[in-house]
């Protein structure tokens, strides 16, 4: 008679790297009313707008979030009186959400946006930047993409507890979002 341990054994572990999975990032896609923007979300998504000051410039910009564990996935967007002002914002933003952490930018890249094809009229700009800080004790870690595209302009952030973000779910935030 043949032993079953080994069958047993090899079914235990695979229950228990199965319970061991967590269903934590649900990822699902989401398309925007407010703006011509797609990306996946790992949880579904609320979305809020409220006005805001960039730098004098007063603007409705509508967030929409998803938080995992603490991590919180984000895409806001507004619209500017003009590119040149939408351009400005990039810079606004990104100093804004730096400031709230007390980062310290890690690594930073500027340029043309070119999440979406379009005509050559458009005018748009990119900032793509990885800062580390604290924010109540605890080392935090932002990841952060900046857009504009004619008079609107986004934000597109991954922030959370440094021990907690992964490379892969931050890639696949970060990655997916694209302009219509």
């Amino acid at each position: 008679m043949r032993s079953s341990f080994p069958h047993i054994f090899t079914a235990t572990l695979a229950m228990l790297a199965l319970a061991g999975c967590s269903p934590e990032f649900n990822w699902r896609d989401y398309s925007s009313e407010a703006a011509p923007y797609r990306v996946m979300f790992p949880d579904k998504p609320s979305t809020h707008t409220r006005t805001i000051d960039l730098d004098g410039m007063k603007v409705d910009m509508t967030m929409t979030a998803a938080q995992v564990n603490g991590t919180m996935f984000a895409v806001g967007t507004a619209e500017a009186p003009d590119a040149q002002r939408a351009e400005a914002a990039l810079g606004a933003m990104k100093t804004a959400l730096i400031k709230n952490i007390g980062a310290t930018i890690k690594n930073e890249k500027t340029g043309k946006a070119s999440s979406a094809s379009g005509s050559a009229r458009e005018r748009s700009a990119a900032i793509d930047i990885e800062a580390t800080g604290l924010q109540k004790g605890e080392p935090m870690r932002l990841v952060g993409h900046f857009e504009s595209r004619n008079k609107r302009f986004y934000q597109v952030v991954v922030m959370g507890k440094e021990k907690d973000l992964t490379r892969e779910n931050v890639d696949m935030f970060m990655s997916s979002f694209t302009l219509q």
